[in-house]
């Protein structure tokens, strides 16, 4: 039962009014923040939902940040109870899940910077290290990509089967490889080069060449392939 002290969106100034925003201008011309204030729904006393979700996004970093949050350090934003959290996850995970069905449909990659900006907008800001993979095609169209390890703050672990594995189920003729650095640094770490090295040898076993490992940093990454580590 909503709390009579909440303050629901038909109840706030007209400028803090989003559900009538996007019918009037369309879900496009809508701020994260208000965005955002529709999937909470209400607010709490003395704020908005429009200024819940404003703190709600500060206190995640980024939207990427607010992606990464779990049900249970979301309930731990005031504000954010069992319900709003459940909101939350169930709205990010759809636009999650048609981001993936569509993925391979438009990107090609040709160059370590492709392959860069394929993944910089999912890995960059995040708090862990997320190692994941593209699967391409004979032509290089990506067709699949999968997060197949979420580490600590400064190391993740990955096992090549696992990595070919997933590539198989995928039927890829090859693989690029991505994982961020949290500290912004995309300096490659030498666990970062003997676990590429090991992927390339267990790739030439089963036949699926890996292109290229990515490093994503804060705003910029680094090429393994480039920088001659593979």
């Amino acid at each position: 039962m909503e709390s009579h002290t909440s303050r629901p969106l038909r109840g706030v100034p007209g400028e803090d009014r989003p559900r009538e925003r996007m019918l009037q201008y369309g879900a496009g011309a809508l701020s994260h923040t208000e965005l955002l204030a529709i999937l909470i729904q209400t607010g709490m006393q003395g704020e908005s939902a429009v200024h819940l979700a404003q703190r709600v996004l500060n206190e995640a970093g980024s939207l990427k940040g607010l992606a990464d949050l779990s049900l249970t350090e979301l309930m731990q934003i005031k504000g954010i109870g069992p319900a709003k959290a459940v909101q939350l996850k169930a709205g990010i995970e759809l636009g999650l899940r048609l981001s993936r069905r569509t993925f391979g449909e438009r990107v090609i990659v040709r160059s370590p910077r492709d392959a860069y900006e394929a993944v910089a907008e999912e890995l960059q800001d995040l708090r862990k290290e997320h190692f994941v993979c593209l699967f391409l095609n004979t032509k290089n169209h990506v067709i699949g990509q999968e997060t197949l390890s979420v580490g600590s703050l400064n190391a993740s672990i990955v096992h090549p089967r696992e990595v070919f594995r997933a590539a198989i189920k995928c039927s890829s003729a090859s693989i690029i490889c991505a994982h961020n650095h949290p500290s912004g640094d995309p300096a490659p770490s030498p666990e970062d080069i003997s676990l590429t090295k090991r992927l390339v040898e267990a790739g030439r076993i089963v036949g699926i060449d890996v292109l290229d490992h990515i490093v994503v940093g804060d705003g910029t990454y680094v090429s393994l392939k480039e920088q001659g580590l593979m």
